[in-house]
Protein backbone atom coordinates (compact mmCIF):
# COMPACT_ATOMS: atom_id res chain seq x y z
CA UNK A 1 0.00 0.00 0.00
CA UNK A 2 1.50 3.22 -1.09
CA UNK A 3 2.15 6.16 1.03
CA UNK A 4 -0.28 9.44 1.58
CA UNK A 5 0.11 12.43 0.01
CA UNK A 6 1.09 15.12 2.32
CA UNK A 7 -1.93 16.72 1.42
CA UNK A 8 -4.13 13.84 2.61
CA UNK A 9 -1.73 13.11 5.93
CA UNK A 10 -2.96 17.06 6.43
CA UNK A 11 -6.95 16.12 5.36
CA UNK A 12 -6.06 13.22 7.87
CA UNK A 13 -4.80 14.90 11.16
CA UNK A 14 -7.86 17.81 10.37
CA UNK A 15 -10.53 15.01 10.51
CA UNK A 16 -9.15 13.14 13.55
CA UNK A 17 -8.71 16.46 15.43
CA UNK A 18 -12.29 17.24 14.40
CA UNK A 19 -13.54 14.00 15.35
CA UNK A 20 -12.01 13.88 18.23
CA UNK A 21 -13.27 17.88 19.44
CA UNK A 22 -16.79 15.94 19.04
CA UNK A 23 -16.42 13.07 20.48
CA UNK A 24 -14.75 14.98 23.42
CA UNK A 25 -16.97 17.11 24.21
CA UNK A 26 -20.14 14.39 23.97
CA UNK A 27 -18.51 11.26 25.18
CA UNK A 28 -15.37 12.66 27.29
CA UNK A 29 -11.55 12.45 27.02
CA UNK A 30 -11.39 8.88 28.08
CA UNK A 31 -12.74 7.69 24.61
CA UNK A 32 -10.23 5.24 23.42
CA UNK A 33 -8.02 6.06 20.53
CA UNK A 34 -9.01 2.78 18.36
CA UNK A 35 -12.73 4.02 18.78
CA UNK A 36 -11.96 7.84 18.09
CA UNK A 37 -9.94 6.78 14.96
CA UNK A 38 -12.75 4.26 13.89
CA UNK A 39 -15.26 7.26 14.12
CA UNK A 40 -12.95 9.32 12.00
CA UNK A 41 -13.03 6.54 8.98
CA UNK A 42 -9.18 5.86 9.50
CA UNK A 43 -7.22 3.08 11.03
CA UNK A 44 -5.59 2.88 14.46
CA UNK A 45 -1.99 2.64 13.15
CA UNK A 46 -3.02 5.60 11.42
CA UNK A 47 -2.82 7.74 14.83
CA UNK A 48 0.89 7.55 15.59
CA UNK A 49 1.87 8.53 12.26
CA UNK A 50 -0.12 11.91 13.32
CA UNK A 51 0.27 12.07 17.02
CA UNK A 52 2.79 11.69 19.63
CA UNK A 53 0.15 11.23 22.19
CA UNK A 54 -3.43 10.95 23.07
CA UNK A 55 -2.38 14.23 25.41
CA UNK A 56 -1.17 15.69 22.40
CA UNK A 57 -4.40 15.05 20.66
CA UNK A 58 -6.50 16.15 23.82
CA UNK A 59 -4.51 19.44 23.60
CA UNK A 60 -5.26 20.05 20.02
CA UNK A 61 -8.94 19.03 20.25
CA UNK A 62 -9.59 21.31 22.60
CA UNK A 63 -7.68 24.22 20.55
CA UNK A 64 -9.90 23.52 18.03
CA UNK A 65 -13.52 23.51 19.97
CA UNK A 66 -12.15 26.84 21.95
CA UNK A 67 -11.66 28.45 18.27
CA UNK A 68 -15.08 27.14 16.68
CA UNK A 69 -16.39 28.83 20.48
CA UNK A 70 -14.33 32.16 19.75
CA UNK A 71 -15.42 32.27 16.11
CA UNK A 72 -19.29 31.53 17.38
CA UNK A 73 -18.83 34.78 19.12
CA UNK A 74 -17.39 37.14 16.71
CA UNK A 75 -19.70 35.26 13.99
CA UNK A 76 -22.40 36.64 16.67
CA UNK A 77 -21.20 40.32 17.00
CA UNK A 78 -20.72 40.64 13.03
CA UNK A 79 -24.51 39.42 12.57
CA UNK A 80 -25.73 42.09 15.36
CA UNK A 81 -23.71 44.89 13.69
CA UNK A 82 -21.25 44.85 16.47
CA UNK A 83 -24.25 45.44 18.97
CA UNK A 84 -22.28 43.54 22.11
CA UNK A 85 -26.12 43.42 24.02
CA UNK A 86 -27.94 41.84 21.49
CA UNK A 87 -25.19 39.45 20.76
CA UNK A 88 -24.93 38.30 24.18
CA UNK A 89 -28.82 38.06 24.21
CA UNK A 90 -28.90 35.69 21.20
CA UNK A 91 -25.59 33.38 22.57
CA UNK A 92 -27.66 33.02 25.75
CA UNK A 93 -31.12 32.43 23.91
CA UNK A 94 -29.06 29.54 21.95
CA UNK A 95 -26.84 28.26 24.77
CA UNK A 96 -30.18 27.67 27.13
CA UNK A 97 -31.85 26.08 24.32
CA UNK A 98 -33.00 22.50 24.24
CA UNK A 99 -30.71 21.93 21.18
CA UNK A 100 -27.72 23.36 22.67
CA UNK A 101 -28.55 20.72 25.71
CA UNK A 102 -29.23 17.93 23.52
CA UNK A 103 -26.31 18.48 21.31
CA UNK A 104 -23.36 17.76 23.39
CA UNK A 105 -20.79 16.96 20.92
CA UNK A 106 -21.25 21.00 19.15
CA UNK A 107 -21.77 22.24 22.34
CA UNK A 108 -19.60 24.55 24.10
CA UNK A 109 -16.35 23.07 25.51
CA UNK A 110 -16.34 24.45 28.62
CA UNK A 111 -19.35 22.73 29.76
CA UNK A 112 -18.61 19.74 28.29
CA UNK A 113 -14.76 19.52 29.02
CA UNK A 114 -14.71 20.28 32.90
CA UNK A 115 -15.12 17.26 34.78
CA UNK A 116 -12.20 16.40 32.20
CA UNK A 117 -10.11 19.29 33.17
CA UNK A 118 -10.52 19.47 36.82
CA UNK A 119 -9.24 15.58 36.69
CA UNK A 120 -6.42 17.13 34.66
CA UNK A 121 -4.35 17.55 37.58
CA UNK A 122 -0.70 18.67 35.53
CA UNK A 123 -0.52 21.62 33.79
CA UNK A 124 -1.33 20.43 30.22
CA UNK A 125 -1.55 22.44 27.14
CA UNK A 126 -5.28 21.50 26.73
CA UNK A 127 -5.85 22.87 30.59
CA UNK A 128 -4.15 26.18 29.93
CA UNK A 129 -6.24 26.39 26.38
CA UNK A 130 -9.66 25.22 28.50
CA UNK A 131 -8.72 28.56 31.40
CA UNK A 132 -7.97 30.90 28.38
CA UNK A 133 -11.15 30.02 26.73
CA UNK A 134 -13.27 30.50 29.98
CA UNK A 135 -11.26 33.56 30.66
CA UNK A 136 -12.29 34.93 27.11
CA UNK A 137 -16.00 33.87 27.22
CA UNK A 138 -16.57 35.62 30.47
CA UNK A 139 -14.93 38.31 28.99
CA UNK A 140 -17.50 37.97 26.35
CA UNK A 141 -20.77 37.56 28.10
CA UNK A 142 -19.67 40.79 30.83
CA UNK A 143 -22.22 43.68 30.39
CA UNK A 144 -21.79 47.26 32.52
CA UNK A 145 -24.44 45.70 35.43
CA UNK A 146 -23.45 41.92 34.98
CA UNK A 147 -19.93 40.32 35.63
CA UNK A 148 -19.17 37.69 32.80
CA UNK A 149 -18.20 35.15 35.38
CA UNK A 150 -20.89 35.13 37.12
CA UNK A 151 -23.11 34.64 33.62
CA UNK A 152 -21.05 31.92 32.54
CA UNK A 153 -21.10 29.52 35.52
CA UNK A 154 -24.48 30.54 35.55
CA UNK A 155 -24.95 29.36 32.27
CA UNK A 156 -22.76 26.56 32.78
CA UNK A 157 -24.22 25.26 35.57
CA UNK A 158 -27.65 25.58 33.86
CA UNK A 159 -26.63 23.83 31.34
CA UNK A 160 -25.27 20.79 33.03
CA UNK A 161 -27.90 20.18 35.50
CA UNK A 162 -30.78 20.19 32.20
CA UNK A 163 -28.49 17.82 30.32
CA UNK A 164 -28.37 15.59 34.14
CA UNK A 165 -32.32 16.38 34.20
CA UNK A 166 -32.90 15.54 30.35
CA UNK A 167 -36.63 13.65 29.69
CA UNK A 168 -37.41 15.54 33.27
CA UNK A 169 -39.89 18.49 33.42
CA UNK A 170 -37.24 20.33 35.48
CA UNK A 171 -34.65 20.16 32.43
CA UNK A 172 -36.77 22.44 30.44
CA UNK A 173 -37.59 24.74 33.25
CA UNK A 174 -33.96 25.28 34.41
CA UNK A 175 -33.07 26.03 30.91
CA UNK A 176 -36.10 28.33 30.83
CA UNK A 177 -35.84 29.77 34.18
CA UNK A 178 -32.13 30.77 33.71
CA UNK A 179 -32.41 32.14 30.35
CA UNK A 180 -34.73 34.49 31.66
CA UNK A 181 -33.02 35.43 34.65
CA UNK A 182 -29.67 36.33 32.53
CA UNK A 183 -31.67 38.73 30.09
CA UNK A 184 -34.24 40.22 32.34
CA UNK A 185 -31.55 43.19 32.93
CA UNK A 186 -29.88 42.94 29.40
Amino acid sequence: MGRVSQAQAQENRRRVVETASRLFREQGTHVSVADLMKAAGLTHGGFYKQFASKEALIDEATTHAFGELAQHHKDGLDQHAGQRDAAQRALIDTYLSAEHRDSAADGCPAAALATDMARDGGESEARRVYTQGVGDFADFLATKDQDGLIRLCTMLGALVLSRATKGSPLSEEILTTTREALTATN
